[in-house]
């Protein structure tokens, strides 16, 4: 393996993990998690394993505005409740830093109850910080009206920067700006070029570990397609009743998936996604169209694992121009990157990946976020049939011309531009949104 392909699969790990429940909610609980765990540190009493559930909490918690868009109207696995509140509760409760976005493995129902008693007597107070950060998440948790430690996160989901115990700081890092000018990073994050190199020519076993993204997220698809999660759109889709509407074609089978794995986990499943650069969505996302390919077509491992590998790294690639959270919803870019991996299963060369990536981006660039919730499934199927329209497309060899809106001839600059217009020009959107959802 050479040094650079070394470097590829470490930003691949560290930007693809499992994640239990939404991103952004989950992020709440691991800062809970963790400002609790200092606490028992240093407090003598509280050691047993019991006295979570026994404590007198008082949690403060400030976010971002973007942490609280996407935190709002999100389902919490295990509870049937939404919102940052609950997540808090059960971070303060049960999470274990451990466990990284998986804080609520150790979930169960005593911890629910005494998570909801926390919510419901008014213990858990959120607010916006005052923060320039798009991620940033301060949880500070006092015990018995005695000992507060406080932690903060900053730029990554699970990037833990500051932990203070009675007012003493016992770390403080800088951490990561995440609000970098475009491109400033481009020596890290791998060219489209050199991602369709490394998919083809790293070696099987170096990249095999990849197929846990099918493992996890398919299991989470098949789980909502047998539950009654969200709006269902997965299941709607793929139900016999429609099949004059929809059909029994590869694009319809690949909407059911993708859309079902997004029903159940915004919805509150206990079933963990493998995300993609923060989102669970955009891992759902970049992955089941790919998947669903193999499936209908009995591609084997080797060249699935291959295609996922490209389908990961090109959205980790565009994510690197928007920064972990914006006003673009991550469906634009995960559905590019699975536009990606299905041309790549086709047989396509690196040309046909590049057009591919500029019919979406020539597509659907501008679909807002406004904030997680159970109609991002909804989104989540708009993608995926832009992915694979594009991917045919680009087969045939048709590709967007570079006299068409933002599109250039070089698809780095077409990314760059992807880049600003959800960085820099949709920020106005985001206030936006943000505000008319606050005011509700």
């Amino acid at each position: 393996m050479t040094a650079r392909q070394n470097e590829i699969i470490s930003l691949i790990k560290k930007e693809v993990k499992p994640a239990l429940g939404c991103t952004e909610p989950i992020a709440v609980a691991l800062a809970a998690a963790k400002a609790v765990e200092i606490i028992e540190d240093r407090c003598s009493g509280c050691k047993d394993g019991s006295w979570r559930l026994e404590a007198d909490f008082d949690v403060e918690v400030a976010v971002s505005g973007n942490i609280l868009k996407n935190g709002m109207g999100v389902g919490i696995p295990g509870t049937g409740m939404v919102g940052l509140y609950i997540a808090s509760a059960l971070g303060t409760v049960c999470g274990k830093s451990e466990y990284g976005l998986e804080v609520l493995h150790d979930l169960d129902s005593n911890a629910i109850s005494r998570a909801k008693e926390l919510v419901e007597g008014k213990k858990i107070k959120i607010n916006i910080a005052d923060t320039t950060h798009k991620l940033y998440i301060k949880v500070a948790v006092k015990i018995n009206g005695e000992h507060c430690a406080s932690a903060v996160i900053k730029d990554d989901h699970d990037n833990i920067v500051e932990l203070c115990f009675d007012d003493n700081v016992l770390l403080r890092s800088d951490g990561r700006e995440e609000d970098l000018k475009c491109g400033e990073e481009r020596n890290i994050t791998p060219t489209v070029r050199e991602i369709y190199d490394f998919a083809r020519e790293a070696e099987y076993d170096d990249i095999r570990f990849i197929l846990e993204s099918r493992d996890l997220n398919m299991q989470l698809a098949q789980e909502g397609l047998k539950g009654e999660y969200g709006l269902k759109v997965g299941k709607t889709i793929s139900c016999s009743k429609y099949g004059e509407v929809f059909g029994e074609d590869f694009m319809s089978y690949a909407m059911a998936l993708t859309a079902a794995a997004s029903d159940a986990r915004m919805a509150g499943c206990t079933l963990p996604a493998m995300s993609n650069s923060g989102s669970g969505n955009q891992g759902i996302t970049v992955t089941m169209p790919v998947i669903a390919y193999a499936v209908k077509y009995g591609v084997n491992d080797e060249d699935l694992a291959r295609a996922l590998v490209l389908s990961h790294l090109v959205a980790i690639h565009i994510k690197g121009y928007l920064g972990k959270l914006s006003a673009l919803c991550g469906c634009v870019i995960a559905s590019t990157g699975a536009a990606c991996g299905i041309t790549y299963l086709r047989g396509g060369s690196y040309g046909q990946i590049c057009s591919a990536i500029k019919n979406m981006i020539g597509n659907i660039t501008g679909m807002v976020c406004d904030g997680a919730k159970v109609g991002c499934a909804m989104k989540v199927a708009s993608g995926v049939s832009s992915a694979i329209q594009s991917a045919v497309l680009a087969m045939e060899g048709i590709c967007i011309s570079e006299n068409d809106g933002i599109i250039e001839r070089d698809i780095e600059k077409t990314i760059h531009n992807l880049g600003r217009i959800g960085s820099v020009g949709m920020q106005n959107t985001d206030s936006m949104i943000l505000d008319i959802m606050v005011c509700k």
